[in-house]
Parts: structure tokens; sequence; C-alpha cells
């Protein structure tokens, strides 16, 4: 089993692996570290045979507050950092919609930014009542490139995924539920744990051909979709990622005001 200093990863005799984001004094960002052990991770557990069904879950009080913005500020000065980001986001998409095994994902807390995307990637998602999710690139002057523009389509409907990426507003786990896009709602954050939990260890005691096979299919849908949008957004991110709109979008979320975005 490879060594994670981002996440911790175990396993039961049931064939269950639980990931669990294990950064929470970070809020659980999205770094360059975090990207490449969780890619990692995912593509390690993809080819082992006893793996039938993973858990996804986090610690703190937020699932993950998405991007990193000290990484954007040395991104938007260096072309080099930008194609690598980006370079990070196609991995870790790809990681997801080409696993074999059934994912059951426990938010927690606020999934923000590359957060709401990973999970929504999930196969299933757990949420406690007071968790949200957003994507939030606009609000920092960003295109939703990492995976917004393949994932909030999928799991809205085009008109509410149109209404929410390009306004950055965030999604109540309530409304999430009524939607469709959280499967179960509960009340607290071990609940939340539990019931994944619960989920994933009964996927895992089902046939492994057919539950992979079900997968199977269903990635292939996500990967067509994918072909559709992802490299269009992913080039467009990487564009705003050096537009003097990020900056502005970064300091007034530090400086707690309202950003005047210029368009350039």
């Amino acid at each position: 089993m490879s060594t994670y200093t981002t996440i911790r990863v175990s396993t039961d005799p049931r064939g269950l692996c639980e990931i669990q984001l294990a950064r929470p004094e970070l809020l659980n960002r999205f770094d360059p570290d975090l990207h490449h052990e969780l890619t990692r991770a995912l593509r390690d557990l993809a080819t082992d045979p006893d793996i039938r069904a993973i858990v996804l879950t986090s610690t703190g009080k937020a699932f993950s507050a998405g991007g990193d913005f000290e990484l954007m500020e040395q991104a938007n000065k260096d072309a080099a950092t930008r194609r690598e980001i980006i370079a990070d986001a196609r991995r870790l998409l790809d990681a997801f919609i080409e696993l074999p095994q059934p994912v059951v994902v426990a938010v927690q807390g606020a999934a923000i930014g590359l957060g709401a995307t990973v999970a929504m990637l999930c196969d299933a998602v757990v949420a406690t009542r007071t968790a949200v999710l957003a994507d939030t690139h606009v609000a920092i002057g960003l295109v939703a490139g990492d995976g917004g523009c393949l994932v909030w389509p999928e799991a809205l409907g085009m008109t509410r995924a149109r209404r929410h990426l390009l306004t950055g507003d965030p999604l109540d786990a309530g409304t999430a539920f009524t939607l469709g896009v959280v499967t179960d709602l509960v009340d607290t954050p071990d609940e939340a744990s539990a019931t994944a939990r619960e989920i994933a260890g009964r996927i895992a005691s089902l046939a492994p051909l057919a539950v992979q096979g079900t997968k199977r299919a269903l990635n292939s849908r996500s990967q067509l979709r994918a072909l559709e949008v992802v490299d269009l957004a992913l080039s467009l991110e990487e564009q705003t990622l050096g537009s003097e709109d990020l900056m502005e979008g970064v300091n007034a979320f530090r400086q707690k005001r309202t950003p005047e975005f210029r368009g350039r």
C-alpha cells in the first residue's frame, strides 16, 4: 500500500476501501499534493481485483474548500504552472470516470469548486443537512473547467446547471436531495460516514461482475460526455488562470469585498 500525506487509505476483508481527505486544517483544499495523491490512489485501486467498492470521506468542518489560492497566484504569473494545473485536473477526472469500482461519498460539510465536482463524480452521495455544494469558479474569475461543466449538467439537468455554474450560487443539501444530486440525507457527519460505509458495504457484497459491468456501462456515458466538453472547458480555464480578473477575484475574497471584474 502506498503512503500518503493528504489522504488516508484503509481496506477491510469485505473488499471495501476507504479514502479519507485528511487535512482539515487546510479545509482539504485541492493543491498539487492532494491532486496527485488522490489520483494515484484511484489508479492503484482500479487495478486491485480485491477491491469491490470505495468510500470517500473527509475530515473537519469542510469536505473540501476547492482550489488553492496560493497556487492560483503562482499560475497567474507562470504559464508552466497553468499547464500543470490543467494536466492535474484532467488526470483526476479521468481517474474517476475510468474507475471500475463504485464510489460512495460522505459530504459532511461544504464541498466547493473541485470539492463539489469530486462529490458529484461519485456513484452515491450521502450528505448532512447542513452541507452545501457550490462551484464558485466564476465568482473569482475562472471558467468552471475542472469538471463542473461535466458533472453539474449530468446531475441537475442543463437549465439548473447553468443557473448555478453561471452565478456560483450554492446548492444546499436539502435542495440537492430533492433534485436528486444527493442520494441520501442525514443529520450529522458521523451518520454521513456510517451511511456511506453501509451503502458501499452492500455494493461490495454483490456479484462483482454484475456491479463492475454496470459501472463500466455508466462510465461509458460519462466518458462520452467528457469528450464533448472537458477539453474545451479546461482550455478556457487555463486562459482565465492568467487573467487580471482572477487576481481581482482572489483579492476581493480575501478582503471580503465585492470584486470589480474588467474582462481582462
